[in-house]
C-alpha cells in the first residue's frame, strides 16, 4: 500500500442502488482517508441522505470541494457534479439515476486525463438507465476505451484468481465470431504485459479456456479449439508467453487447476465471471491494459438491498487497495524499464552500473 499522495477518484454509480452505501461504509473507518486521498464524484446531498439511513457510520464525514485540486489529505472530499436535484428511488432504475452516473463518471475522467486524480474506482451503473443521446456505452469498459489510451481487457482479480475476457459485453451468440487466433495471440501478450507490470509477475503462466463444451471433444463439439485456439496458444508460447490450453471450463475451475496459473483467459464474459466471483466474492474488476488505472467492485447496482443497510463494502474497499497496488506497481515497473542497463541491488545498498553487467557469450554460428 501506499500514502496518502495516492488521489483516488471515486464516482457515485447509480443513486438508485448500492454505490452510496458502500461508499459510505468503506470511509466511515478513518484509516482509509489515511491510506489514500479519495476525491467523489457526486451528490453531497445524496451523500447525507444515505449516511442518514445507515448504521455506524458516524466516521463518515466529507470536506466539500469545487475541483480535485482542493482535495485535503486525511479527508474525505466530495466534488458536487450533476443535477442539483436528483430524485431518489431506491431500488428502481430512473433516467434521473443514470444521468447522475453519467455526470460523475464524465467529471471523474476529465480530472484523470489532467491528472488531477491518480487512479479511478467505479461505482456500480446500470447499463439501461444510463443510455442517452449522449453516452451509448454498454458499460464502464467501453466508455474508458474511448477516453483512454490503450486496448482495454476487463479483467478480474484476487488474491486467488485473475481472469482476464476475450470478449465482453456482446451476444453469446456472436462470441464465436469474434475471436480469431490473432486476435487470442494479441489478448495473450496483453495479459501477460499487464500482469509483468500490473502486477509484478516476473514471467506469469496464463491457463486458455475453451470456448465449447469438453474443449470440443475432439471436433464433435466445435471446432473452434481445434482450428483457432490451440493454434493460437502454440504461436504465444512461441512468442515466449507461458500459455498452456485450451482447458474445459468446467473440470479447470472445479478440479482447482486454476490456482496452478497467473492468470486465466476466458472466451466470453459469464465463462470468466461465473466462477470469478463464486470463489472471489470480493473481488474487483480491474480495466486492463489503458494509460490510466481503472477498478471497480465486481457487484453490480442490487437494486434488491438498496437502502436496507445490508451491503458489504468489503469489494469497494478491495477495488481502492487493488487501485492503489496496481499504480505503485506500474509506477515502479516505469521506474525499472526507463534505463535497463541501469540497477539498483537495494539489498547491498550500491548501484550496479552497465560496467557491472556481464553481457552474455555471443552465439556460435
Amino acid at each position: 500500500m501506499s500514502d496518502n499522495k495516492i488521489r483516488v477518484g471515486i464516482t457515485q454509480g447509480d443513486t438508485n442502488g448500492i454505490g452510496w452505501e458502500v461508499i459510505i461504509k468503506t470511509f466511515a473507518d478513518a484509516r482509509m482517508a489515511e491510506l489514500c486521498t479519495p476525491v467523489i464524484y457526486g451528490s453531497p446531498k445524496v451523500a447525507t441522505y444515505y449516511k442518514n439511513r445507515l448504521s455506524d457510520v458516524e466516521g463518515f464525514i466529507y470536506n466539500p470541494i469545487q475541483s480535485a485540486s482542493q482535495a485535503r489529505r486525511g479527508k474525505v472530499n466530495i466534488i458536487d457534479c450533476g443535477p442539483s436535484e436528483i430524485p431518489i428511488e431506491m431500488g428502481k432504475a430512473t433516467a434521473a439515476a443514470g444521468a447522475a452516473a453519467v455526470a460523475s463518471l464524465k467529471a471523474a475522467m476529465k480530472d484523470l486525463k489532467e491528472g488531477e486524480i491518480d487512479v479511478l474506482v467505479t461505482a456500480p451503473i446500470n447499463k439501461e438507465s444510463v443510455q442517452s443521446d449522449e453516452f451509448r456505452y454498454t458499460g464502464h469498459t467501453e466508455f474508458l476505451a474511448a477516453e483512454l489510451e490503450g486496448e482495454p481487457m476487463m479483467m478480474m482479480c484476487s488474491e486467488v484468481l485473475r481472469v482476464g475476457l476475450m470478449t465482453i459485453h456482446i451476444p453469446l451468440a456472436e462470441v464465436a465470431q469474434a475471436i480469431s487466433k490473432e486476435k487470442i495471440v494479441e489478448a495473450l501478450h496483453r495479459l501477460r504485459a499487464t500482469l509483468r507490470s500490473d502486477f509484478a509477475i516476473v514471467e506469469p503462466r496464463i491457463a486458455v479456456l475453451a470456448l465449447n463444451p469438453h474443449a470440443g471433444d475432439g471436433g464433435l463439439l466445435g471446432t473452434e479449439e481445434q482450428e483457432v485456439i490451440r493454434p493460437a496458444v502454440q504461436e504465444a508460447f512461441e512468442q515466449k508467453v507461458l500459455a498452456f490450453g485450451p482447458f474445459a471450463a468446467d473440470g479447470f475451475f472445479a478440479s482447482g487447476m486454476f490456482k496452478k496459473y497467473d492468470a486465466v483467459l476466458a472466451m466470453y464474459h459469464d465463462q470468466g465471471l461465473a466462477p470469478f466471483k463464486t470463489i472471489s466474492p470480493e473481488g474487483v474488476n480491474f480495466t486492463a491494459a489503458l494509460s490510466k488505472v481503472r477498478t471497480s467492485p465486481d457487484h453490480g447496482v442490487a437494486y434488491d438491498i438498496a437502502g436496507k443497510d445490508v451491503a458489504d463494502p468489503q469489494s469497494m474497499r478491495e477495488a481502492i487497495y487493488a487501485a492503489i497496488d496496481i499504480f505503485e506497481n506500474r509506477r515502479r515497473w516505469a521506474q525499472m524499464n526507463a534505463n535497463p542497463l541501469q540497477h539498483f541491488e537495494r539489498e547491498k545498498g550500491r548501484d550496479v552500473s552497465v560496467h557491472d553487467l556481464k553481457l552474455p557469450e555471443p552465439a556460435e554460428e
